[in-house]
């Protein structure tokens, strides 16, 4: 009976610790999901044209480099963009998401293309798991952009607290 004991009390402090580690664990690629989700939701608004719902996926005081532009200059010139592209779609492959140890923050890059809707660009949707092999196929038909996020979870909510897009060439990607 005393062997179980001391088994016991041994074990409960292990199976904390593996239960903690586990949620931890699955936090982490629960949080890299939302986040990856709420790409794919802003992706969907700029198709449908709603700047206000996009918006509504940053934080008050949300900035866009370069440029440091604030929200309502960063409302104007997604309007503007949309306004210039007509029906669009956006394509991107598999976003890079890296979760901060210290707080809750992240960062994420983004290579992404905006073509007018009835643009087509063969093979682009079957590499979304291989962001390498995307951006070259990509960077033979068109130019790319690269958006580096950085986000902060508030109330459980991950939202974008800057943006900092440049142009970029697929092609350059492996040299």
């Amino acid at each position: 009976m005393t062997y179980r004991k001391t088994l016991t009390k041994m074990m409960i402090p292990w199976m904390a610790f593996f239960f903690f580690f586990l949620t931890t664990t699955c936090s982490q690629k629960d949080d890299v999901q939302l986040i990856r989700g709420l790409i794919k939701e802003g992706a969907e608004l700029a198709e449908d044209h709603n700047v206000s719902e996009i918006m509504e996926l940053t934080t008050a005081d949300v900035v866009a480099l370069p440029g440091h532009h604030n929200r309502l200059e960063i409302k104007r010139i997604i309007f503007a963009a949309l306004m210039h592209y007509g029906k669009l779609k956006v394509l991107y492959p598999k976003p890079s998401v890296d979760l901060s140890t210290t707080d809750n923050s992240a960062t994420c890059m983004i290579y992404l293309l905006i073509v007018k809707k009835d643009r087509t660009i063969p093979d682009v949707k079957d590499l979304y798991e291989e962001p390498r092999r995307w951006l070259e196929k990509v960077g033979e038909n068109a130019d790319l952009y690269q958006v580096k996020l950085q986000l902060l979870k508030k109330d459980g909510k991950w939202r974008v607290n800057q943006a900092h897009l440049e142009g970029f060439k697929g092609l350059g990607f492996s040299e």
